[in-house]
């Protein structure tokens, strides 16, 4: 019951985190029809900018303001560069975020060094949110924070950090906000009309440019933000863009192009999916047991029968890609193909 618990719980943060960063590429693939390869880097950089700044002025502050920085760089970006090239095909704006991923991942080993960074959470995130503490006769109970020492002697405990709560807590803050935005506000509806149709919304007076640009610096900021919680939650190191980019683009394909609502079923999916593999003590050859597949294997497939769950895991959500693919190609809850 434990583990089953705790894997839910890690498997439901970890995809939240995803989504925390699939909506900010949701939204630029949605309205402008730009596959931004730069979004892993943007992520990065608000985990660097955000160290630094906490050290100046301490956390609550950089979790604002390093999002904010990200996100006007990721508009000036748009307005420099990216702007000259729309119209021009997908080609072209691929190649130039491709790019500007490099030169991010290359400045900041320059300024912050390859070795990874101690960003430590602040005062009110450490240690757990809550504990679960074992119940004589197999049962579990949830104690607020970290449960008293001599009850963990007695009973036994596992906490779960506070981090992974408060990562929570924002990602859907941010699914709600963004719902409500998209979908209750004026903004919102130029923002969805511009996808589908551009000329009018321009013939109607509303600066398109404009507005790409703003969504653009918005999914910047989102994915900054996510940094930001992520660098103190996981690790601030240079490879943490490269651990998650090709799985953002998963989430996207999954849950179907341009639907936020898709990148959050996709994200969930994922993270249940990779955590219940990594938690779960038993290889290929069990699980085909298991569902009752014939035991008699060919030789030349022994050894990958012998590889564990744990191994395989982060091939995962490439197989539920190829899957996804194969079966519905607009994917979960898309509406489009490309």
């Amino acid at each position: 019951m434990e583990i089953l618990t705790l894997s839910l719980l890690n498997g439901l943060s970890y995809g939240l985190l995803l989504f925390m960063l699939s909506s900010g590429l949701t939204l630029i693939l949605g309205m402008m029809g730009v596959l931004n390869f730069a979004h892993a880097a943007f992520y990065m950089l608000g985990a660097y900018l955000g160290w630094s700044v906490s050290g100046w002025i301490g956390f609550w502050p950089a979790l604002l303001l390093a999002p904010l920085a990200v996100g006007a760089l990721g508009a000036l970006f748009e307005r420099s560069c990216l702007r000259r090239l729309h119209g021009r095909g997908h080609v072209p704006e691929l190649l130039v975020t491709f790019g500007l991923s490099y030169v991010i991942v290359e400045l900041v080993q320059l300024a912050w060094g390859r070795a990874p960074l101690a960003f430590a959470p602040p005062a009110l995130l450490q240690g757990p949110a809550f504990t679960l503490v074992h119940v004589p006769g197999g049962g579990l109970e949830a104690v607020a924070g970290a449960a008293p020492p001599e009850l963990c002697r007695a009973a036994g405990c596992t906490g779960f950090p506070a981090t992974r709560a408060f990562m929570m807590g924002v990602a859907l803050a941010m699914l709600a906000l963004l719902w409500l935005l998209l979908a209750r506000t004026r903004i919102g509806l130029v923002i969805q009309a511009a996808l589908t149709h551009p000329a009018m919304v321009q013939a109607l007076g509303h600066d398109l440019p404009r507005i790409r640009q703003l969504v653009f610096g918005t999914g910047a900021a989102l994915a900054a933000l996510a940094g930001v919680i992520g660098g103190i939650t996981f690790v601030t190191e240079p490879g943490m863009a490269a651990t998650l980019g090709s799985l953002l683009f998963v989430v996207v394909v999954v849950g179907g192009l341009g639907s936020l609502a898709g990148a959050f079923l996709a994200s969930l999916l994922i993270g249940l999916l990779q955590t219940a593999a990594v938690s779960v003590d038993a290889t290929l050859a069990d699980l085909a047991a298991h569902l009752g597949w014939p035991s008699g294997a060919a030789p030349a497939a022994q050894p990958l029968l012998r590889l564990s769950l744990a191994q395989v895991a982060p091939v995962l959500p490439y197989l539920l890609l190829v899957a996804v693919l194969a079966l519905r190609p607009r994917g979960l809850l898309g509406t489009r193909e490309g």
